[in-house]
């Protein structure tokens, strides 16, 4: 698949790739995996809808923020030059800053998820956890990390 291809049928365009906030590195590959480090949605250095889901962020905006997420790792693993080289997406781990009684994390994770489904089809479909947070690095509402099975 010519995932590149695919992203401009689909009307996507890859943000910058993300920088490191801290100390860990973007992307790791051990065997035929590659692990994408939690991401954040970020615009220009500005974190994207920061808060908590049900007290200042809607699901809206955090699914939206979960889709930026998943667009920063296509980034990361094309800096890498490893975007081509995907064969599925294996797991995604969602975490979302959450308000107390805020219980739909797994609708602002699907943000990510159905990003991943209309870039990589059949291959996109994957395990999954949606897990709610107190807070989050920067005051992100939501942070993405991911696995991709490479060939």
């Amino acid at each position: 698949m010519d995932v590149e291809a695919r992203l401009r049928e689909l009307g996507l365009t890859l943000p910058p790739p993300p920088k490191p906030v801290a100390s860990y590195v973007p992307v790791v590959v051990s065997g035929n995996l590659a692990f994408v480090s939690g991401q954040i949605a970020r615009r220009e250095g500005q974190v994207l809808f920061p808060g908590q889901l049900g007290a200042t962020v809607t699901v809206e905006q955090g699914y939206a923020a979960a889709r930026e997420c998943a667009l920063a790792a296509l980034a990361a693993l094309h800096e890498a030059h490893l975007l081509e080289r995907v064969s599925r997406v294996v797991k995604v781990n969602g975490h979302v800053a959450s308000a107390p009684g805020f219980g739909d994390q797994p609708k602002v994770i699907n943000g990510a998820s159905d990003l991943l489904a209309h870039v990589f089809g059949e291959a996109g479909k994957h395990a999954r956890a949606a897990v709610g947070a107190a807070a989050l690095p920067l005051g992100a509402s939501v942070e993405v990390e991911f696995l991709f099975e490479l060939r």
